[in-house]
């Protein structure tokens, strides 16, 4: 089984009367003049590769599929959270989950026999939200933050020349450092009537800014941060770090996913179970 994913990139003016197509996908298609709101679409699929063609399904059919389809839900969302007397709920990530909704049950036919898995929307470079259902019943809200830390890897346990041998130059015992990049990804229920239970962005960030940023930027981790003096700091145990440091703190919300950039060819995510 495949796994195939497309960004969608599009703006949306909620001050024209109409889409402009425009001709830069790489950019924006459709395109607009002015202030308007930018997004970018990600669609996964999910199938077998076609022994023919080998693909799973054209990209260049999915751009079609979206832009015909899937931009104007967008566009009419937009106008409406723009309207004297918008639709209750307004603009809210959850609405957002609805949208996604009603894009995914618009297009799920489309691309068959391959099926959508999830679908999601950047909203900002380092912010998305996303579902993994058509009925949208799970919403996921995911946002990217920076920090930066030294470390050292090394096990007292080995020989000099075993660590040498095991973690190369990162074994240097005066360490080097890394600008992370740590994206964390909560998940809450559609259906839930909890009232405080809306994903707040503020609320969320001040928690992983107290719970676990505040703890590593700027650290040499060896020494600072009390977890990894006797746990080698490498991305695998950092995002299990930064996991454990964060589960069971968004309460009614849960905790999906961390995932931990050491740099743009190295990541790992860690998530319970």
């Amino acid at each position: 089984m495949h796994k195939l994913s497309r960004q969608i990139r599009f703006a949306v003016s909620p001050f024209a009367n109409s889409l402009q197509m425009g001709s830069n996908s790489y950019c924006a298609k459709p395109t607009a003049d002015g202030l308007a709101l930018f997004f970018a679409l990600w669609v996964e699929l999910k199938g077998k590769a076609n022994a023919d063609t080998g693909f799973v399904v054209n990209v260049t059919d999915i751009d079609k599929i979206i832009r015909e389809k899937g931009i104007k839900i967008f566009d009419e969302f937009v106008r409406n959270c723009l309207a004297p007397t918008p639709a209750v709920g307004g603009c809210s990530f959850e609405q957002i989950g609805q949208l996604l909704s009603k894009v995914w049950q618009k297009i799920e036919k489309d691309f068959l026999p391959a099926r959508i898995d999830s679908l999601s929307v950047e909203l900002m470079p380092a912010r998305k939200i996303g579902i993994k259902e058509k009925d949208g019943g799970m919403l996921y809200f995911s946002e990217k933050f920076e920090f930066s830390a030294s470390h050292t890897l090394w096990n007292d346990k080995l020989s000099d020349d075993e660590n040498e041998k095991i973690f190369g130059k990162c074994a240097n015992r005066t360490g080097h450092g890394h600008n992370y990049i740590v994206e964390v990804t909560i998940k809450k229920s559609q259906q839930s009537r909890d009232s405080n239970g809306a994903v707040k962005a503020a609320v969320f960030e001040q928690i992983v800014n107290n719970q676990f940023i505040r703890l590593v930027d700027h650290k040499n981790l060896n020494t600072d941060v009390e977890y990894f003096k006797k746990t080698n700091p490498t991305v695998e145990n950092i995002a299990e770090f930064a996991f454990n440091q964060l589960a069971e703190k968004f309460k009614p919300l849960d905790l999906d996913c961390v995932t931990v950039w050491e740099n743009d060819r190295t990541f790992c995510s860690f998530r319970a179970g």
